[in-house]
């Protein structure tokens, strides 16, 4: 039975004497539409490879195995592993290889970001597509928007909230939305009703989806921009000068020069500046002085 609907879903359960894990996050989807909107966000070609993140009972899954060439499922939790390996067999679908690991710990397992696949090779065209547990969202993008071996996409169901505060923009940005704005392009596609989850959560969700990865990583390395951005909301309602000055040591005239050469207001809070002003900000005072900034 394919679990696209709450009754099925509470079938499944009751057929192996098992309840939701909160600790883990756990909460189904149980309308189709909601997994067709996810598969038509992350633009699948027959040829890619797509990890899927805490695959669950495998209602994403079985709908990614149909268009793509192989999907590898992580899953944290063996009896969902034990019930989707099943699952799989009755519906004769063969291009899903199930990894019983937390994804976050890649003592656990060769790390699919730095090109591993099922059979040993490198992987080629391949995307990040999942319902993951809420309180994963944060390190899971760093995570593959940081690794060495990027997804081409990342497309997710994550809460609402945070899905919007990863797509702000000046003047009301913040620490998470540069952290993944810096690496790539986010976009929410749609928002999704609390109501088509079992357990019901108690937020909605939105599908993020995310492109254009590794856009900004020549322009500037990755911890002089971070130590900059970090140290500018270090205090988000004070002016962005004097936190710079506070944390880099840096003198506020060479630091209002730069401002001026940049065209940045000199009464700017961190929350004001864009991603581009960030980068352009950060090379400035790195190249003025290095033993400072770093």
């Amino acid at each position: 039975m394919n679990p696209y609907s709450p009754t099925a879903t509470k079938s499944i359960f009751r057929k192996y004497g098992i309840k939701p894990k909160k600790y883990l996050g756990q909460n189904f989807v149980v309308n189709k539409s909601v997994i067709n909107n996810i598969i038509k966000a992350a633009n699948l070609n027959p040829d890619d490879t797509v990890i899927e993140i805490g695959s669950g009972l495998g209602a994403l899954t079985i709908e990614l195995a149909k268009k793509v060439k192989q999907v590898i499922a992580v899953e944290k939790d063996g009896a969902m592993c034990k019930i989707l390996q099943e699952t799989l067999q009755k519906e004769n679908i063969k291009n899903v290889t199930i990894i019983n690991a937390d994804i976050l710990d890649s003592k656990n397992w060769k790390l699919p970001a730095k090109g591993w696949s099922a059979s040993g090779g490198k992987i080629k065209n391949w995307k990040l597509v999942a319902n993951i547990p809420y309180y994963i969202t944060q390190p899971i993008i760093r995570l593959f928007l940081e690794s060495e071996m990027p997804p081409q996409s990342i497309t997710l169901l994550i809460q609402k909230e945070v899905a919007q505060r990863i797509c702000a923009a000046a003047p009301k940005m913040n620490l998470l939305a540069i952290s993944v704005q810096f690496y790539a392009q986010p976009e929410i596609i749609s928002y999704i009703s609390k109501n088509n989850f079992w357990p019901r959560p108690k937020v909605d969700s939105a599908i993020l989806k995310i492109t254009h990865i590794d856009k900004n990583r020549k322009k500037i390395d990755a911890n002089i921009f971070f130590k900059t951005t970090r140290a500018g909301f270090s205090s988000p309602r004070k002016m962005l000068i004097g936190n710079l000055h506070k944390k880099l040591g840096i003198h506020r005239e060479i630091i209002l020069n730069i401002y001026l050469n940049l065209g940045i207001n000199p009464e700017a809070r961190a929350e004001n500046l864009t991603i581009e002003n960030w980068v352009e900000l950060s090379t400035a005072l790195f190249s003025h002085s290095t033993e400072n900034v770093l």
